[in-house]
């Protein structure tokens, strides 16, 4: 079905007093307000010195259970593939992936192409999900200055560790990032891409000042 405006929903509360939070929560308050098909969107790359920004977008109906699922930076790099390879193989589960290049985030800022990232992986999702409805974002903006039609926007702070379809987000964005990290080395071993993936360790730092950017 096309996709309609969600109905309105008091957004997101952190759970109190209680040992674990409820990942579903706020998918299954949404889906109790009458939305169709609630996604997740989240980011990889935005602290790297090197490489491309990579968004993704998910929808996990709530009769899918994948164990594991957490945010990416939670997780074990072998985690993180196991749970990558159960999610982008499972029938039900939709996705859609956004990669922005250097030369893009050289042009618009870091920032400006995160949220363009976003953008793209939410309607690229929407052409294979048309009743997508309503898309919980990682963070605190949205990536549309205003909600496409039929689409409602909510920015949930820490939302990858709160919003299961988030998290999910956070763990495509962040096994496409680090694969094609993994390939960039192969371009550039010099600067052992495949071992830090861009980001400013002490070793890309040490790197960087031996061989100087490129």
């Amino acid at each position: 079905p096309a996709g309609r405006a969600a109905s309105s929903v008091p957004a997101a509360t952190t759970p109190r007093g209680s040992p674990a939070v409820d990942m579903r929560e706020r998918e299954r308050a949404l889906y109790a307000s009458g939305c169709e098909c609630v996604v997740g969107v989240d980011e990889a790359g935005r602290g790297p010195l090197a490489g491309p920004v990579v968004a993704a977008a998910c929808f996990i109906p709530v009769h899918v259970e994948i164990r594991g699922i957490a945010d990416s930076k939670a997780l074990s790099e072998a985690a993180r593939e196991a749970i990558y390879a159960e999610l982008t193989s499972h029938a039900d589960v939709a996705f859609a992936v956004s990669i922005q290049p250097p030369a893009v985030i050289d042009k618009v800022n870091i920032l400006q192409a995160t949220l363009l990232a976003m953008r793209e992986s939410v309607h690229a999702l929407r052409a294979r999900a048309p009743g997508l409805d309503y898309v919980l974002v990682d963070g605190n903006r949205s990536p549309f200055d205003a909600d496409p039609a039929g689409i409602r926007c909510e920015a949930v702070v820490k939302g990858d560790a709160r919003c299961l379809c988030v998290a999910a987000a956070s763990i495509i964005a962040k096994v496409t990032r680090d694969r094609l990290m993994v390939e960039m080395d192969r371009t550039f071993p010099l600067f052992e891409f495949a071992r830090h993936k861009g980001y400013p360790t002490a070793r890309h730092v040490a790197l960087l000042a031996q061989h100087g950017p490129w």
